[in-house]
């Protein structure tokens, strides 16, 4: 007996999502290998705990793979694991030694990389627009790496802050990058950056580096050295990279692009309530000053502005909650994959 193994996800968790996909990949194994239906012996599915709303084995039987046994499973709860996930073994009475196709689609094409075209997601858009939430999100929900880009060059401007050298020179800037030390880790779900093996994911988030960072992300020479390192990680696994430019020039040929925005004064609450809840003291017009401020000086900025790439979606989150967003963009990645 011979096993082709198949999955694919689903953008949201309805009927005519799960009778689509099993349909979709039930077609695409069988188109794949030939199949005919004498050779199948038994379908087993398996489904993550997240999908309620129908059963994949009813959905295969309607859409005529009714000629075999059906079976089907709810998986454990894994943390980390890919959510909205319909995994299929096929049993066939092929012989062992053919070639067989196994078939992994949508977001399941991360399960099987060695057999799947790398995916990867580009998120730009202003500071405080919700990107860096929906980057970890897609990235835990289609199990792939997250890349704080935005992490690395706060990096570089703590580096700046604590040698004493202004951020918007550029020289100095120039002069420090040979013996600049900035690593990414990921430990217990979470990425931590190191700066000279210290891990200061935390010293980063202060409003003093996230000035510094937009200052020093301006100089060539800091840029240059940045996209060369995420290009190379983007070359190499599939994930998801938030920031100004990766649409535009970071990661010019990513299929999917979005450009995450939402007004400034919207932008400045949320920032405002994050550093209220950190206990820090904040006037919300001063801080929705710096947000305009920040704004312009990135669109400005001489060496890759913020900017939305021509192919990028426009996402607006003023008026939507997280999960909101990230199911739209879901909608337009699996409509494509």
């Amino acid at each position: 007996m011979t096993i082709i193994r198949g999955a694919t996800t689903i953008a949201s968790d309805c009927k005519a999502e799960i009778q689509a996909s099993v349909k979709e990949l039930l077609d695409g194994i069988f188109s794949a290998n030939a199949l005919q239906k004498s050779e199948i012996k038994g379908f087993l599915f398996s489904l993550t705990s997240d999908i309620h709303s129908y059963h994949p084995a009813k959905a295969a039987r309607e859409c005529g793979y009714d000629y075999a046994p059906l079976f089907a499973a709810v998986e454990p709860d894994i943390d980390g694991g890919l959510a909205l996930c319909i995994r299929l073994m096929l049993f066939t009475d092929l012989e062992s030694e053919r070639d067989v196709k196994h078939i992994y689609q949508k977001g399941a094409k991360t399960l099987r990389k060695d057999i799947s075209e790398i995916l990867n997601i580009a998120l730009d858009g202003p500071a405080g627009s919700g990107k860096s939430t929906v980057a970890k999100i897609l990235a835990k929900d289609y199990n792939i790496l997250y890349l704080d880009t935005g992490a690395m060059y706060r990096a570089c401007g703590l580096k700046a802050l604590r040698m004493g050298i202004d951020p918007k020179d550029g020289e100095k800037i120039a002069g420090i990058l040979p013996e600049l030390n900035v690593k990414v880790e990921y430990r217990d779900g979470k990425q931590h950056t190191l700066l000279d093996g210290e891990d200061v994911s935390l010293a980063i988030r202060e409003n003093s580096v996230s000035m510094a960072a937009s200052s020093i992300s301006a100089h060539h020479a800091v840029r240059v050295k940045m996209v060369e390192m995420q290009r190379e990680i983007a070359k190499s696994m599939s994930c998801v990279l938030d920031g100004r430019d990766i649409g535009t020039a970071v990661l010019p040929n990513a299929k999917f692009k979005f450009f995450i925005t939402a007004d400034s004064r919207v932008r400045a609450k949320r920032r405002f309530e994050e550093l209220k809840a950190r206990g820090e003291n904040v006037d919300f017009e001063t801080l929705h000053a710096e947000i305009v401020k920040r704004d312009k000086q990135d669109s400005e900025r001489e060496f890759s502005p913020l900017m939305c790439a021509d192919d990028a979606v426009v996402v607006d989150t003023s008026d939507l909650g997280i999960e909101e967003v990230v199911a739209k963009i879901k909608g337009f990645i699996q409509a494509e994959i």
